[in-house]
């Protein structure tokens, strides 16, 4: 095969790299006037800031173009856990579809394996320690926007601190998953330290992994400044 002529010419080179360039410059340029600015509706769910964590861009389109909610989410939530602590800790509340138990849990166990839960549940460190509150129903202003949701139990710790705590019947999240699902937790936290009228620092938050009889804690939360940040930072999107 013949050699280019112009291959190791740097004239032609210089050329080839600036067309590069351009080319990129004006693909860029097309993706920006292709972009979708979406506005933030006047209230969020906990449910969809775990999944503005996961994934910004799909919860931008979700919020741009709404599809409707899949029906009877009881059946496809696994509530019968959920159920049977609230009949164990005394609690009776209306719940919105996004309260339900376990509405933030994308894998939640399936009502059938009740017996096993129960059973995992009544073993653990939480069994025998009764909560201050359950079935906390809130809304707290997080950059300008009111987020609900619902807390499944808060308990108290000497020193007039908390433990917020969700029950989670599903598997342990890692990495980005378990980074998302946190966001769970930091928005609890700060929800019943405004409650109760603590600082925030008084207050942890965990998961009961209850399948796996484990307690997460994570370390770095968000807080008030992050949540913040997180709400204000929904992305524009390509058609």
């Amino acid at each position: 095969v013949p050699a280019d002529p112009a291959g190791d010419d740097p004239e032609v080179a210089r050329w080839r790299r600036e067309a590069d360039l351009l080319l990129a410059e004006r693909a860029e340029l097309a993706r920006r006037a292709e972009a979708v600015e979406v506005e933030l509706p006047a209230q969020l769910s906990v449910t969809q800031l775990v999944a503005l964590r996961r994934d910004p861009e799909a919860l931008a389109r979700t919020l741009r173009r709404p599809m409707p909610s899949e029906p009877n989410p009881y059946a496809r939530r696994g509530t019968a856990f959920h159920a049977w602590l609230e009949q164990r800790f005394g609690a009776d509340r209306l719940l919105d579809v996004d309260e339900l138990p376990g509405a933030a849990d994308d894998d939640a166990a399936p009502d059938e394996a009740l017996a096993e839960l129960q059973e995992r549940f009544l073993a653990s460190e939480w069994a025998d320690r009764v909560p201050v509150e359950v079935e906390v129903p809130f809304a707290t202003v997080i950059a300008g926007v009111v987020v609900r949701g619902r807390m499944d139990a808060v308990f108290a710790r000497p020193g007039g601190r908390y433990d917020v705590v969700d029950w989670k019947t599903g598997r342990q999240p890692v990495g980005r998953e378990a980074d998302a699902a946190a966001v769970q937790l930091a928005v609890y936290r700060l929800a019943w330290a405004e409650l109760a009228g603590v600082p925030v620092d008084r207050v942890g938050a965990a998961f009961h992994y209850v399948r796996d009889s484990a307690t997460v804690r994570p370390t770095d939360l968000l807080d008030a400044a992050g949540l913040t940040a997180l709400v204000a930072d929904v992305p524009e999107f390509s058609r």
